[in-house]
């Protein structure tokens, strides 16, 4: 199962919403999605956590470039919005918009823990990355420094475990209003 929200920085401090993924079928539907709740055009933080198996941030300033984390690459691209963050930091040159050969769940069909141990091996019998590409790594992935602005250092978002998003929250001041919405 997956949590997800979105953080949106206001003059007032963080606005939460709970994000709907039910509509999410692509990386830009969740840009988009992020964009829509920005207050003046400021910092979005999109959380998505799967059962303490992974996290991703994106964060979306304005207009400006997504930027994005994994926290385990390899475990992420098995679940259906981890593999969209782990192609999108990879380069993946394929165009993989829908997911319809996954289970909204984060299992594909017969698979009973998305959670399992998984390696490089793994990931090159499944397919991902595709042949001529980076082979997805065990561990983190992306932008270390996308919330060091925010209070979140680069060294505390490598290593985050359990409960990740819960602590992103308090160091960024938000922790009342993400449990709101959780």
């Amino acid at each position: 199962m997956y949590f997800a929200a979105l953080l949106a920085r206001t003059e007032d401090g963080w606005e939460a919403s709970d994000m709907e993924l039910d509509n999410v079928e692509s990386l830009s539907d969740l840009i988009d999605l992020a964009r829509s709740a920005a207050v003046d055009d400021d910092t979005v933080v999109a959380l998505i956590e799967q059962e303490d198996a992974w996290f991703g941030v994106v964060r979306v300033d304005g207009e400006e470039d997504p930027r994005y984390f994994v926290s385990n690459a390899s475990v992420a691209a098995r679940s259906s919005y981890g593999s969209m963050l782990t192609k999108e930091l990879l380069g993946s040159e394929e165009e993989d918009d829908e997911l319809d050969e996954l289970d909204l769940d984060g299992t594909e069909d017969g698979e009973e823990d998305a959670v399992a141990a998984y390696t490089d091996e793994d990931a090159a019998e499944a397919g991902v990355g595709g042949t001529g590409a980076e082979p997805v790594p065990a561990g983190p992935l992306g932008d270390p420094l996308l919330l060091d602005d925010l209070g979140v250092t680069n060294k505390q978002l490598m290593t985050l475990d359990g409960d990740a998003l819960s602590e992103i929250a308090e160091s960024l001041g938000a922790t009342e209003v993400l449990e709101a919405v959780r």
